[in-house]
């Protein structure tokens, strides 16, 4: 057995895409590095920010725009927070209520889950409302992936996500029963929640975010700058554990174990049956219908777990475009610091792995596999895309926020 080196505290909250952690601790990947990985369920996003800077944890499963929200001084209690590695990529699903999806079938909604046709409903949906209180969808936080593609495509079908609906908070966990008691008429969430509320007969997949945005980022892993500063030596080791996690998860073969491991009361506590559909990329849409997703959620496959900066960037695009923030360069400055692909190198370096050779790329320009690399090594980026078949290149950050500003004036 190797000798514990480091001890590390990890929060995270009941989610698939907290399996990069959770196979971590329980197949032995971070003991092999010689990290005493502690991990501790969280109940919400805000209670894993606020653990961090108390210094509960050293690091966290985080949703991937917290900690440039963190940095930017947008939450309160918030300690300084770099991401040096994603947690994979996609994995979220837009779930509404029978009764709505069987008014957007009238219009034209197929149960495919294919965003264009599914928005142009809603939108004739939301337009029949007029004069009635509006529809209402949950996110699992302001400064999450989850509002900020469910407001991307309802901007783009031609819905206002502030006037034409009605956006609140709820932890994910909370999602399917708020569905399924008439509190909720569809919600934005990560898996299992969207399956379970299939499953248990509330609602309908409307769409996922990997046709809204495909091979787009979700959860990262942040950690306290202060300590990632400090210890240097047990971030490499926890970055290595979690890479090799995550080339065990993105295996089949493994899939009903890791579903077995998650449903253990201490991580998600729920049906392995409910984590299945997600792993395998074949969808519970609804009670009789099953739909395949190509890249739904991506634990390691297209550098999912690289930190991209782009990606950051195109978070914070989003942040000022629902005027969360004001732009200027002081504040790009600083979105561009808090994600740290050269951690990531310096950690992976040793394993000889794939390593991509830029830190930013253009979001929604590989339309199909793209190999890249470094050392001599070999890589494979994309497809991804915008489903509205637009394209962020994070060298024109200053046009890309002004090119958003007419769709909604305010």
């Amino acid at each position: 057995m190797t000798e514990t080196r480091f001890e590390i505290s990890a929060g995270f909250l009941p989610l698939l895409d907290s399996s990069l952690l959770v196979v971590a601790r329980e197949k032995g990947f971070a003991g092999d590095e010689g990290v005493a990985l502690h991990l501790a369920r969280e109940t919400s996003w805000a209670n894993v920010r606020d653990r961090i800077a108390v210094g509960h944890f050293q690091v966290a499963h985080m949703l991937a725009p917290m900690p440039i929200a963190c940095n930017l001084g947008l939450t309160p209690l918030a300690a300084t927070t770099v991401v040096p590695m994603a947690l994979g990529l996609g994995g979220n699903a837009v779930t509404v209520s029978n009764r709505l999806w069987a008014e957007l079938t009238t219009h034209g909604a197929a149960g495919d889950l294919a965003p264009r046709a599914t928005g142009e409903a809603l939108k004739a949906v939301v337009a029949q409302r007029a004069g009635k209180p509006p529809l209402r969808f949950a996110v699992v936080h302001p400064h999450s992936g989850h509002n900020y593609e469910l407001r991307y495509w309802l901007a783009a079908c031609g819905i206002d996500p502030d006037r034409d609906i009605e956006i609140v908070i709820l932890p994910p966990p909370l999602m399917a029963d708020a569905l399924g008691s008439g509190a909720l008429d569809g919600f934005c969430a990560g898996e299992p929640w969207n399956t379970a509320a299939v499953l248990l007969g509330h609602g309908r997949i409307a769409t996922v975010k990997a046709k809204i945005w495909r091979s787009s980022p979700e959860k990262v892993l942040g950690a306290d700058a202060r300590w990632a500063e400090a210890n240097p030596e047990a971030l490499a080791a926890l970055l290595r554990a979690l890479y090799r996690s995550a080339q065990w998860c993105a295996e089949p073969v493994n899939h009903p174990e890791l579903a077995a491991i998650l449903s253990a009361p201490g991580y998600v506590d729920r049906p392995a049956e409910w984590m299945l559909p997600a792993l395998s990329g074949i969808l519970r849409a609804g009670p009789e219908t099953t739909v395949g997703v190509e890249d739904f959620f991506v634990p390691q496959a297209k550098a999912a777990t690289f930190p991209w900066k782009s990606h950051a960037l195109w978070f914070y695009s989003q942040m000022v475009r629902w005027s969360q923030v004001a732009h200027s360069a002081e504040n790009a400055a600083v979105v561009r610091e808090t994600y740290r692909p050269d951690l990531y190198r310096a950690a992976l370096k040793p394993l000889g792995v794939a390593l991509p050779g830029a830190n930013a790329k253009v979001e929604g320009a590989l339309a199909a596999a793209t190999p890249v690399g470094s050392a001599g090594a070999s890589l494979t980026l994309g497809p991804d895309g915008f489903f509205d078949g637009s394209l962020f290149d994070p060298d024109e950050l200053d046009s890309y926020i002004a090119g958003q500003r007419d769709a909604f004036a305010r």
